[in-house]
This record gives structure tokens, C-alpha cells and sequence, in this order.
């Protein structure tokens, strides 16, 4: 993903009083490297625990602490600031702080500032294991769901206090992954449901041994995050692999290609854009071997039998998606995957050469060509999210083109 992503954004970071407040300045220092304009505004409490000086040398902006103070920037700096922010997220959210908010008291800059605010809101609530699991403290939560503002539960583990269960603040990186869901992308996937396998398969030789391919599932997985950020209910078939799993994805976990295929036949009809960046092994050991096979002198062999096509077999039955696959080639490249594109009756392919600096297995960059029916278009390297919202572009515009011509049949039928 490009480094600022949250240029032109506006974000509102309301910190109280609590032990995990030293860890928004991580946080802020994130933001500002995405590009986002970062505000930050404190309770008295918090700045017990760490000073405003802190968050202004990271932000470049003022630090707000009191609501009377004479030395502001706006005309009127709480509602200035909440009608220009485009999240606004309370982390850490004390006990006292949630039940101020839920309870519409507005006494001090940073509750005056999320009541005037109207862009999305979000409350990381962070304290003692039994203050969290008070129920006035979750009645409050419940209320501010129901307000609209969105909670993000706590991880359990050892606590300031040293009592150990749920009421941690999460890590700034998953914070921020909570925001870059809500406000780095347009949302032109909303509503749309999306079907991305990624990875290599294994099949399995003996309990030691398999077949596999160099492919560590990259491509796949930024396919996966673009379309969620995008808006998209996304759903992941993975093979093994040992990246991150992206947050906010849906996630099924498979080994071989016949696990990838009964996957795919089971999610394929409910979605309306399915990616098939999986490398799926063509063809996997006729028999297993239930013992570790020993060593012989001389030759051996492996009797193979073609794995069951999952492109082929989607695509023969699809009705309204939008199905794309990808190609990875060594020597000619277009006409090698516009033979695949025909045989398996795909919208579009993704294509690669794996001789191409930049492209193919393990790097963070990729070099692809889009080929569809009537056309090609080469597109220069960039980093895999890049590439991954540039297929996604064209699989969104073929869907709506799809569905417009569709519309337009119908009004014919019914003039």
C-alpha cells in the first residue's frame, strides 16, 4: 500500500487516563507517516501519563487539552476540529471517560469535541479486568453501540495493575488497522460480496513429504486486503503460507487442491467477484503413502494424476460473478494466457512472466498484463497492493458494465 494513504484525511485521537496512553504516540507517529493530519486531544488525567509535548513534536499540531484555552487555532476549536475530522477515535477510553460519553456530558475538550462530531467514532476502552466487566461499564458500551460508535474489544493478557485478563488496550498496529478499514479507501465495493484464493497448495507424498510451489501467497493476500479496505465482505481460501493474514477477511485454511476445491465450490455462488490468484497444483501423488517412504539404491517414481480444475469447474457453472485467474509464465506470455483465458472461459487473467525483474513469487512488487477477450494492457511494476486496486478497478467496472447490460435486457423484455 502507497506510503500515504491518509493524505487528505483528518484524524481525531482523543487519549484519557490510563497506563497504555505512552502507546497512542506510536499511533500518531504511524499516522503521520500514511499522510493523515493528526489531531490529538487529551483528558487532564492523561496527561499524567504522558505529555502533550509528546503528541505535538509527532503531529505538528497543538496539542488540546483545556476548553477554554485562549491560545487556539479555530474560531471555536471544538466544533471546528470535529466538523473537519474524518474518524475520530478515544484510545485508550477509561471507565469514566465511555460513561461521560454514553451519558451525553460533554465537560471538557475531548467529550465536547466527539458530541459535535458527526464522522464515524470509534472507542478502544482500556482499564481493569473487573472495572471492563462491571455491568454499568458494558451497559455503556452498549449504548454508545447503539449510537453508533464502534468498539474495539480489548485483548486479554497481564495488565498494568497486575491482574491478568481482558481489558488490555490493543497494539497501536491494530489500532491502526481499525482506522485504515473505515477511512483509507472509497468504498465502491460496499454491498459486494468477494472470493480471492491465494497461496500454493501441498500434496501430500508420505507424512514427511509433498509437492508444492515457490508461491507465498502475496499476491493473493493484498488481492484480499485492497478489497476489503474497498468496502467488500471478502473471503479468503488460503494455502499454507507464512505471511500476515489480512485483518477484517474472512479466512479458510486449506493444505491440498482438492481442500482449495471443495472450498471454492462451497463459498462460489453466494459471491459476485471471485479471484483465483492460488498457485493449485496440477497434479498431486495417485497414491499416499500412509509410512515415510525409505531411501533405495537407484531410480524411483511417483505415479501422478491430474488434480480436479477449479477454474474450469467454476466457470462452467457461474451466472452473474465476474471471474478472474492468473498466469504465470516463463516464454509467451500473451498467447499462452489468452489460451488459458478462452479455455476456461474467464473475464479476465492476470498475467505474469516469472523471468520479468520485479515479477513473480516472493517479491513485494509485481509486473502484470490484464487480458481479457478483446483486449491487453501491460501495467508497469508496482507494489502488490498497487497492482491488486489496479485488477480490482477492472473487475469492478466489468462487473457494473456486466450488470448494466443485464438491466438493460430486462427493460427490453418488460417494454
Amino acid at each position: 500500500m502507497e506510503d500515504k494513504i491518509l493524505k487528505g484525511k483528518t484524524v481525531v485521537l482523543g487519549v484519557s487516563g490510563s497506563i497504555a496512553a505512552y502507546k497512542i504516540a506510536n499511533l500518531a507517529s504511524m499516522l503521520v507517516k500514511k499522510g493523515a493530519d493528526v489531531h490529538v486531544i487529551m483528558t487532564k488525567n492523561a496527561c499524567n501519563f504522558i505529555h502533550p509535548i509528546t503528541f505535538e513534536t509527532l503531529t505538528g499540531n497543538k496539542c488540546l487539552v483545556d476548553t477554554f484555552d485562549r491560545n487556539f487555532e479555530f474560531h471555536v476549536e471544538h466544533v471546528s476540529l470535529a466538523k473537519k475530522a474524518d474518524i475520530f477515535v478515544v484510545a485508550p477510553a477509561s471507565a469514566n471517560v465511555i460513561g461521560k460519553i454514553a451519558g451525553g456530558i460533554g465537560d471538557d475538550m475531548l467529550t465536547t469535541t466527539i458530541m459535535a462530531a458527526k464522522c464515524h467514532k470509534m472507542i478502544s476502552p482500556a482499564m481493569n479486568t473487573n472495572m471492563y466487566e462491571n455491568p454499568i461499564v458494558q451497559n455503556n458500551i452498549e449504548k454508545l453501540k447503539e449510537y453508533g460508535y464502534e468498539i474495539i474489544t480489548p485483548a486479554t493478557g497481564y495488565l498494568a495493575c497486575g491482574d491478568t485478563g481482558t481489558g488490555k488496550m490493543p497494539e497501536p498496529e491494530v489500532l491502526l488497522s481499525y482506522i485504515l478499514k473505515e477511512i483509507a479507501m472509497k468504498k465502491d465495493l460496499a454491498g459486494k460480496k468477494v472470493l480471492v484464493t491465494a497461496g500454493a497448495t501441498r500434496e501430500r507424498i508420505d507424512p514427511v513429504r509433498f509437492i508444492t510451489n515457490y508461491s507465498t501467497g502475496k499476491m493473493g493476500y493484498a488481492l484480499a486486503k485492497i478489497a476489503m479496505l474497498r468496502g467488500a465482505d471478502v473471503t479468503l481460501v488460503t494455502g499454507k503460507t507464512q505471511i500476515k493474514k489480512p485483518d477484517f477477511v474472512r479466512i479458510i485454511e486449506v493444505e491440498s487442491a482438492g481442500e482449495m476445491f471443495d472450498a471454492v465450490d462451497e463459498e462460489f455462488d453466494s459471491n459476485q467477484i471471485v479471484i483465483m490468484s492460488a498457485a493449485v497444483a496440477d497434479y498431486k501423488p495417485k497414491e499416499e503413502a500412509s509410512e515415510k517412504i525409505k531411501k533405495k539404491d537407484g531410480q524411483t517414481s511417483i505415479i501422478l494424476e491430474s488434480t480436479k480444475d477449479i477454474l474450469a469447474t467454476m466457470s462452467a457453472r457461474k451466472k452473474n460473478q465476474i471471474l478472474c485467474g492468473f498466469s504465470m509464465e516463463t516464454e509467451n506470455l500473451i498467447e499462452n494466457s489468452i489460451a488459458k483465458l478462452e479455455k476456461k472461459n474467464l473475464d479476465l487473467i492476470c498475467a505474469n512472466n516469472l523471468k520479468v525483474e520485479g515479477a513473480g513469487f516472493g517479491t513485494d512488487t509485481n509486473v502484470v498484463t490484464l487480458i481479457s477477450r478483446n483486449w491487453h494492457k501491460e501495467l508497469p511494476k508496482k507494489s502488490k497492493e498497487g497492482v491488486a486496486a489496479d485488477i480490482l478497478d477492472m473487475l469492478i467496472y466489468m462487473y457494473n458494465q456486466s450488470n448494466a447490460k443485464e438491466r438493460d435486457a430486462d427493460e427490453k423484455v418488460y417494454q
